[in-house]
């Protein structure tokens, strides 16, 4: 922004007249996915990233990741060098014919999330798909113990 028109004192509504920001927003419909979450309304509608939620036993760490509307052969899950990642994509089947819609909050694209796991964790990952939720259960390893040495003469 430039600094006069940060200068410039803010222009309000007179009594009855609808405030410009509202007018702006309902004039142009297409415009108000980038006015709820910021840029281009094409680029944040193909952009998300699903809700995940992480907890500890003490037999291991369980995440469970929020994917409603995703089918379990669009998931990828991979774990390498205690890194675990979960891609996929949730595709649209919505038909539109002669329907305007003017914005909508559900979102479809591709989606990438990506964690650290601890060093106690496991590569033998499994997985389960129920009802729109993924839960990927990470068993911890066995804790090393010292162990003693015998010297060969």
């Amino acid at each position: 922004m430039s600094k006069a028109a940060s200068d410039a004192p803010a222009r309000r509504a007179a009594a009855g007249e609808v405030d410009p920001f509202l007018r702006d927003f309902f004039d142009n419909p297409v415009r108000w996915p980038s006015l709820f979450r910021g840029g281009d309304p094409e680029r944040s509608l193909a952009r998300w990233a699903p809700a995940m939620d992480l907890s500890e036993t003490k037999d291991g760490y369980a995440i469970t990741v929020e994917l409603a509307g995703t089918k379990p052969e669009d998931i990828q899950i991979e774990c390498h060098e205690h890194q675990l990642t979960i891609k996929g994509e949730k595709r649209s089947e919505r038909e539109e014919k002669d329907e305007h819609r003017h914005y909508t909050e559900r979102t479809f694209g591709s989606f990438s999330r990506s964690i650290r796991l601890p060093p106690d964790a496991s590569d033998d990952v499994k997985a389960k798909f129920n009802e729109g939720v993924l839960t990927v259960d990470v068993p911890k390893v066995e804790e090393k113990k010292p162990r003693s040495v015998a010297i060969e003469s």
